[in-house]
């Protein structure tokens, strides 16, 4: 078991919780940098730690978001570890469990269903999705976030550059 393959499974778990957009292993300014982090529809987001050894899970306990949890990243908060890795009594509080085994992940403790995330750790969330929409931005220069994600645009370019008939340029729009 490869702490990579505990991240791919994390992020299809998150997937299949309604989780729409998920990062895995992206940093900010925050500091905390979450192995796998997903989002819900209502802003609720969800983060997994990913560990494949017992020294690794102590390690991560040293760490000051763990020290300091409230000013950690996820509305939940989980470990992701091969089955039989670590016992139940060992989680921080609020934190669940899901074991790994057989391509599947099984919730062997839910996290707390009371929202742990405190205003800095909402923040410490928005630096990472600001960040992540620097490096998008970043890669599709010199076109703009904005002009990319626009509908027109994209149908544009899936059509060889050319709109739809009876579609508007932009600049088409602004003319009339």
């Amino acid at each position: 078991m490869t702490h990579a393959q505990l991240i791919k499974a994390a992020e299809g778990w998150l997937r299949s919780r309604r989780c729409r957009i998920v990062l895995s292993e992206q940093t900010a300014d925050s500091g905390e940098v979450p192995d796998v982090i997903g989002w819900r529809p209502d802003c609720r987001s969800l983060v997994i730690e990913c560990k494949v050894s017992r020294a690794d899970f102590f390690g991560d306990q040293n760490k000051l978001v763990r020290r300091k949890p409230h000013q950690g990243m996820g509305c939940e908060r989980y470990y992701l570890v091969p089955k039989g890795l670590l016992k139940t009594e060992e989680l921080p509080k609020g934190w669940g469990l899901l074991e790994f085994a057989r391509r599947e992940i099984v919730v062997s403790v839910n996290a707390c269903r009371q929202n742990q995330r405190s205003e800095s750790g909402m923040i410490s969330e928005m630096e990472l999705l600001l960040a992540s929409l620097r490096r998008v931005e970043v890669r599709i220069e010199p076109q703009t976030i904005t002009d990319f994600l626009k509908w027109k645009n994209r149908l544009a370019e899936y059509n060889g550059g050319r709109l739809p008939r009876g579609l508007m340029t932009p600049e088409q729009e602004l003319i009339s």
